[in-house]
């Protein structure tokens, strides 16, 4: 005859089978083998371990392998995942990033405390810090030259319709000034070497800028990103009415890492450099915290004869790397090399996702402009045209 846990046990598991209890109640994850006794929810792994930082509000348990009560299973019976998000996320803002099990532990852990610990979700007036439309505070900004992390007065306005930052706190005139129609965020721990490492990007005389920032109150981040995306939300929706935007309020990139290159011509030796998958935007950096990109080339769609394949052309002579793709263009070939086989697969399946979708119609609108100095010879020599028409709808908000 199975015993009182036994019974627990099977219980407890058949409780999973319930709608809205097969995935984690934050972060998305299938298959959560994790549950808080205290809030009703059941959790993946990873999660969990966010729930014991907030020890006070959230006891964890293992579904499988912890001993449960009967009292603890009539609670999570009557709780469950579905009815702790209507709960715990009554008014969710539109704008408000809202994390899957791929973002990084910040952004998981600060939605976390957000939803059970805050409560922001359930009265609006807690949500101020990143709705209010303007935001001032310091962050640590990384020098475009020297790479030294200092501290700059950051200022978020939507009225005015820019992010800026102050080199000295008394001075007047910011040292640049970032259109929220072209600013993106996105989370960058391992790049920047910190959890609450951000990379915001923005157009500069048509070329792609970077500047790298943190600040070591993670939620002071978090809240940071919040508002930006806030600000760029409320700016499509006046610019866009109707448009679907919440994909465009941050993006984060399709895929990054080293490969090896050409020069202009195919003779030339490969060199080892940094990409950023960027949508449509291929871009390659001599170091991944670069302020600018050395060059740029736009990746079109499949219908405009864009392909991509593994390996190199017969002869390709000055690669060390041996595992190398080649992008076909309308024009010409663009060469890489891959350090292994893993990459090289992963790389292709990143230009082919991209390869594989259609061209929207706004995509080919924009009159071309001239490239701007930053950009090397190599991705300008067949589609400078291309690359324009991107960051004119860049510079209109449409990306």
């Amino acid at each position: 005859m199975a015993s009182g846990q036994e019974k627990n046990r099977r219980r407890v598991k058949q409780l999973l089978g319930k709608p809205g209890n097969g995935r984690c109640a934050d972060c998305g994850a299938a298959d959560p083998e994790w549950a808080s006794y205290t809030l009703g929810v059941f959790v993946c792994l990873s999660c969990s371990g966010l729930h014991r930082n907030i020890v006070q509000i959230s006891k964890v348990k293992s579904v499988l392998l912890d001993p449960w009560s009967s009292s603890e299973l009539e609670f999570m019976d009557s709780v469950g995942n579905n009815a702790a998000k209507a709960t715990f996320e009554q008014i969710v803002p539109a704008f408000y990033y809202c994390p899957t099990q791929k973002d990084c532990m910040l952004l998981r852990e600060q939605w976390i405390r957000a939803k059970y610990e805050r409560k922001e979700f359930q009265r609006v007036e807690r949500q101020e810090p990143y709705s209010a439309g303007y935001r001032e505070g310091f962050l640590w900004k990384r020098g475009r030259d020297n790479g030294q992390y200092l501290s700059r007065n950051f200022i978020l306005s939507e009225r005015e319709g820019v992010l800026k930052y102050f080199n000295k706190h008394d001075a007047r005139e910011p040292k640049a000034i970032m259109k929220i129609n072209t600013v993106n965020a996105t989370f960058q721990p391992t790049k920047i070497g910190t959890s609450q490492g951000l990379q915001i990007t923005y157009l500069k005389d048509n070329s792609t800028r970077n500047i790298f920032v943190y600040h070591e109150d993670g939620k002071e981040m978090v809240d940071w990103f919040n508002a930006i995306r806030a600000a760029r939300f409320h700016y499509l929706q006046v610019a866009f009415p109707g448009a679907s935007l919440l994909p465009k309020l941050t993006r984060n990139y399709i895929k990054e890492g080293f490969m090896e290159k050409t020069g202009p011509k195919h003779t030339e030796g490969f060199k080892k450099r940094w990409f950023t998958m960027d949508d449509r935007r291929l871009m390659y950096f001599k170091d991944p915290l670069d302020a600018y990109a050395r060059g740029e080339v736009f990746i079109g769609c499949q219908e405009n004869s864009y392909t991509v394949l593994p390996g190199l052309p017969p002869n390709t002579q000055g690669y060390h790397w041996q595992f190398g793709i080649t992008i076909v263009t309308p024009d010409r070939k663009f060469l890489f090399a891959c350090e292994t086989d893993e990459d090289q697969k992963d790389w292709i399946a990143a230009f082919q996702t991209v390869i594989d979708r259609p061209m929207l119609p706004q995509e080919y609108a924009g009159k071309p402009k001239q490239p701007s100095s930053h950009y090397s010879a190599l991705f300008f020599s067949t589609h400078q045209s291309d690359i324009c028409r991107f960051h004119s709808l860049c510079s209109r908000g449409l990306f």
